[in-house]
């Protein structure tokens, strides 16, 4: 009896790619796609696709995951528990943060970070978000980053201990021009949210909602239009991150239009949660606390629509879970919360204390493909590209992740596109002790996970062992490069 043509093969599903639909057999060699093709030969395994959508794994761009703090305390999210949600919700390989604090360097402020990422069991890379762009830091440490792989630099506009100035801001877009780094911006206006709580506070306002109050999409659209300005003087790519609101969506429109290379991403939180999730008996609002925070209710269509224009590339989970009974509704548990943690008579936290944040790691795909594809608002290519292919060309990882095409990684999920779902967070894989989404209903929902042709769940079991992830190093790529237009001809950035 003659061998097998391959270690797996996939059959009979219906692909879907960021371009196409179509019908047809993966055959899977060395953790690889092979073939693609109707009457594949033999696999030593078979999988039957049939009534299935099949997918490139998801690739979930932004998401925090036992991240470190000033005093070296890890997130409750451990990379083992973080990782097996990805996998039963679709997602094979995410990019989560290395955090730098003020006053120090990269390697004090995370040390054994990357030791502990590799308990995962997705495959996994890095941003390094960047607080405090010393000449140290920006011409030793991020070189060296850069150059085993590493190559994003998160920055953020607000949030006490992690907001840049304008100039530190232009400072790092300068280096990464240098460095064919990719940057990433959190854009809110840090001043014009402190004097918002400051007054909110004086009157006495202090509920979860007045944490939406204290930051309105017109401190995300100035400090979007500021962070596109900057990026366009120094000639610098960019991705403006979770973008909760068509006022900031369409700064991003236009910086397009105008031919730059400026990127959008947004969340299911603003695609499905508003205002009312932030109210509710027992301090409930908290657990929907996040920034950008949620927004009035019509502004989740006006979100949609700049996916459907092409404004908004990448849906993220921008996963970042703090548990509702000891972190979210205790006074003094404060963690990328926005002021000093505060109590209310209650004992409950002020809002500009509670830890902002919310998890949706598992939750990410089957949302966007329920509230997207099954509702007819995007078609199978577009959940594609949101949910993986745009994502892999923004961070260098084309070609690798988010493709069917033969030499990509076998990163696959198997949908059915019919299977109704109630989400409950007694079914999730996380850490966290709620979801935001518990009690909602979905249609589409991931079966079979396949990271590198090896089934990681199945069935809402996961089956991938913590370890068993790969680290992902990226390397130069052209979408990171610069337009080559600067004011004047004058290249400030080349200057050192």
């Amino acid at each position: 009896m003659m061998g097998a043509d391959y270690d797996l093969v996939v059959r009979g599903g219906t692909l879907a790619t960021a371009a196409e639909v179509f019908e047809a057999d993966i055959g899977i060699r060395d953790g690889l796609i092979a073939a693609l093709g109707r009457g594949l030969g033999r696999g030593t395994e078979e999988i039957s696709a049939k009534g299935m959508v099949v997918t490139p794994g998801g690739l979930d761009s932004h998401c925090h995951l036992e991240e470190l703090g000033q005093d070296g305390s890890a997130q409750e999210e451990s990379f083992a528990s973080g990782s097996a949600a990805a996998l039963a919700g679709g997602t094979t390989s995410f990019l989560c943060f290395l955090p730098q604090w003020k006053g120090r360097s990269l390697a004090d402020s995370a040390p054994g970070y990357e030791a502990r990422a590799r308990a995962s069991r997705a495959d996994y890379g890095f941003h390094q978000i960047i607080t405090d762009p010393t000449p140290e830091v920006m011409e030793r440490e991020v070189p060296a980053l850069v150059a085993r792989g590493i190559r994003s630099l998160k920055v953020f506009l607000t949030y006490d201990p992690l907001m840049l100035t304008d100039r530190q801001f232009l400072q790092v877009l300068a280096a990464a021009r240098r460095l064919g780094a990719f940057v990433t911006v959190h854009c809110e206006n840090y001043d014009a949210i402190g004097w918002r709580i400051e007054a909110l506070l004086k009157a006495g306002l202090t509920d979860p909602l007045q944490h939406a109050w204290s930051r309105p999409p017109v401190v995300e659209r100035e400090a979007t239009h500021r962070a596109i300005a900057l990026a366009e003087l120094v000639d610098q790519p960019i991705q403006v991150f979770h973008v909760s609101c068509e006022a900031a969506a369409a700064e991003i429109a236009a910086a397009k239009a105008r031919g730059l290379k400026v990127w959008g991403e947004t969340c299911p939180q603003y695609l499905t949660l508003s205002h009312d999730d932030l109210q509710g008996p027992d301090f409930a609002g908290a657990k929907a606390v996040c920034s950008p925070a949620l927004r009035e209710r019509a502004e989740n269509e006006r979100v949609w629509r700049r996916i459907q224009d092409g404004t908004l590339d990448v849906v993220t989970s921008d996963h970042c879970g703090f548990s509702f009974a000891t972190q979210k509704r205790v006074a003094g548990s404060s963690a990328y919360g926005t002021g000093a943690a505060a109590a209310r008579p209650d004992g409950t936290p002020m809002f500009n204390a509670i830890p902002n944040g919310v998890p949706g790691i598992e939750t990410r795909l089957p949302v966007l493909f329920s509230e997207g594809v099954s509702k007819g608002r995007i078609d199978l290519p577009t959940f594609v590209r949101l949910s993986s292919a745009n994502a892999a060309r923004l961070f260098g990882l084309a070609g690798r992740k988010g493709s069917l095409a033969p030499g990509a990684d076998a990163d696959l999920v198997l949908w059915d596109p019919d299977a109704e779902r109630t989400i409950r967070n007694a079914g999730l894989h996380h850490a966290i002790d709620y979801t935001p989404w518990e009690g909602m209903a979905v249609k589409g929902w991931p079966e079979v996970t396949l990271r590198r042709g090896e089934v990681a769940a199945r069935g809402g079991e996961v089956l991938a062992q913590p370890g068993s992830g790969r680290f992902l190093a990226r390397g130069p790529y052209d979408l990171a490069r610069p337009r080559g237009v600067v004011p004047d001809g004058f290249d400030a950035a080349a200057q050192g």
